[in-house]
């Protein structure tokens, strides 16, 4: 018999396991990254920009789900890091188009198959079978939450 360990409310909890769930991959990620002092959030900041160059801050926030004050501090850090560039676009002045610099791709390269292997480990939990499976509920729960945040703030804003 399978002993699922739940002893009560929290551990039925989906917003409760997605949140320790997230908390036990952001240390994993931390762990194997501690060298090049790099944040799941900033990673994900540096992956959509390489494959992005010249990303606005605002589409950033749009792909990566990071808020805009929030992202905007990530920025700030990479920028400050040496692993972003950001510029005044030519067509609104207000907004920045961000790219990597040489250093950001190279620390890119280097802990994309770290990254990796946090996946890896992560997903090495489940069977084999359940993994892709997984990762598909993950991104319909990612997909239907954003729309319903996005509408929830179309909604307040008008």
């Amino acid at each position: 018999m399978k002993d699922n360990h739940r002893s009560g409310p929290l551990d039925t909890s989906a917003l409760h396991l997605l949140h320790r769930a997230g908390q036990c991959a952001e240390v994993l990620f931390t762990n194997e990254t501690a060298k090049v002092d790099l944040t799941p959030r900033q990673y994900a900041v540096l992956v959509c920009v390489g494959q992005n160059p010249d990303v606005s801050q605002t589409g950033l926030v749009e792909q990566t789900g990071v808020d805009r004050s929030t992202l905007a501090d990530v920025v700030r850090r990479l920028v400050k890091k040496g692993l972003l560039q950001r510029k005044r676009t030519k067509r609104d002045a207000r907004m920045y188009a961000v790219r990597l610099t040489a250093k950001g791709q190279n620390i890119l390269s280097g802990v994309k198959p770290v990254a990796s292997k946090v996946d890896q480990r992560i997903l090495s939990v489940l069977r084999s079978d359940q993994r892709g499976g997984f990762i598909d509920a993950l991104g319909e729960i990612v997909k239907a939450m954003s729309r319903t945040a996005a509408a929830h703030g179309r909604a307040a804003a008008g």
